[in-house]
């Protein structure tokens, strides 16, 4: 399943730029990369602040040196006579409106809206906290898909009113799909859809035994995609910087944890067993209250202490439903523990921390730092792992490294 990583392609010649002259703890105004192997790899996205932590790892790496495209040398010449205008930081109005109407949408991949197709829901675009209306559609009035119709970057949105229909638009999707051109692409997206559109009706109704039964369907799916082809995992996976959805994540982890358990070669058996409990590891997020899931900036202790509730919440939710294998409950119980004890709920360390523990623990962690916040822009996958390696004594080495080798397209 192991890959090299791919060359990025930068059309000109990268700007050699000396790493003191990134500004600590200001964001950064251009993509960053280095040279690795006779690679260019982006280390840092646009937007995200240069922190002492990221220094330092850097440093540890030796290198000194970083570089810009070559499109973006008159940013990095403002940018060094700090000329550029500092960001704007949002309202807490601005940012309070975007909390309380992001609990209106929910997420969908903007590859399943193919031209030549027609949908009877509206489409959204979220950008800078603001919600634009791409598609007015209804299923009176439905809208013929266009190639300049999803040009807006983005996360792309429906209502959640509009979910009953999107669902229908999907199941339309799988039904085509051998007489689409790009089968085995659309396949993974259609695959990874599903799985999240039945996350979200679990977190909707978490205690319906026929909606977790139907979970089942969607990890076997996602096994028999990556098992059928190792690649597909990069088509399974929602990237490209999203903002955070509780469902998104799920089906994250579970897919990373599903890729991870056939990497290093455990039996199907285990891999379903690893999966599910993956998938349904933040069930619990359902009893917290949005406005914490959401919130702008550092939580508080109290807030905290809330959120590291979801754990326990989720296995008094999850361990009535007698179709779930004993053993997935540890990936649900341990994805926060870490091997030095500075894990929650329990602070176990070492040996007590089981094998599903230990891979959704990585899977949870790369997600979370690889997912844009709206107080933060979403790490690299170069970044995020390069943080899970230097926390050592937290996760699993051998596995960490099955991990890396996994992800080695993922640019």
């Amino acid at each position: 399943m192991g890959a090299k990583s791919r060359i990025i392609e930068i059309h000109q010649e990268p700007v050699k730029i000396d790493l003191s002259k990134l500004f600590l703890n200001k964001p950064l105004p251009f993509d960053v990369y280095i040279k690795e192997e006779d690679e260019i790899k982006k280390i840092f996205n646009k937007g995200t602040v240069f922190t002492e932590h990221f220094l330092e790892i850097l440093k540890e790496k030796g290198i000194n040196s970083v570089y810009i495209e070559s499109s973006d040398e008159e940013i990095l010449e403002f940018y060094i006579s700090k000329k550029l205008p500092e960001a704007v930081l949002v309202s807490p109005v601005s940012f309070k409106n975007y909390s309380y109407l992001k609990e209106n949408f929910y997420q969908i991949d903007r590859a399943l809206i193919i031209p030549g197709i027609e949908v009877d829901f509206s489409i959204y675009c979220l950008k800078n906290l603001k919600f634009l209306k791409l598609v007015d559609a209804l299923p009176e009035k439905p809208f013929m898909i266009h190639d300049d119709t999803i040009l807006e970057e983005g996360d792309i949105l429906i209502e959640k009113k509009d979910f009953p229909l999107f669902k229908e638009y999907v199941e339309f999707l799988e039904k085509r799909i051998e007489m689409m051109s790009e089968k085995k692409e659309i396949k993974n997206i259609i695959v990874k859809e599903a799985a999240k559109n039945l996350v979200i009706e679990v977190l909707n109704d978490p205690r319906s035994g026929e909606k977790i039964k139907k979970i089942e369907t969607a990890v076997n799916n996602i096994i028999e995609n990556i098992l059928d082809d190792p690649n597909s995992i990069y088509g399974l996976l929602t990237l490209k910087g999203h903002d955070y959805y509780t469902y998104t994540h799920c089906v994250n982890v579970g897919v990373l944890s599903i890729g991870l358990g056939i990497q290093i070669k455990l039996n199907r058996d285990d891999i379903f067993k690893l999966g599910m409990g993956a998938i349904l590891h933040d069930i619990g997020k359902s009893q917290i209250p949005p406005e914490i899931l959401n919130k702008q900036g550092k939580l508080n202790t109290t807030e905290y202490n809330i959120i590291k509730q979801h754990v326990l919440l989720g296995y008094d939710i999850l361990k009535v439903h007698k179709e779930i294998p004993g053993e997935s409950f540890t990936a649900v119980l341990q994805h926060h523990e870490r091997l030095s004890g500075k894990g929650y709920p329990f602070g176990i360390k070492g040996i007590e921390i089981k094998l599903f523990g230990r891979i959704s623990a990585i899977a949870d962690c790369y997600d979370a730092l690889t997912t844009r916040r709206p107080y933060r822009e979403s790490l690299t996958p170069y970044f995020a792992l390069s943080i899970l390696v230097r926390e050592k004594d937290d996760h699993d080495p051998a596995i960490l490294k099955s991990f890396i080798k996994m992800l080695g397209k993922i640019k």
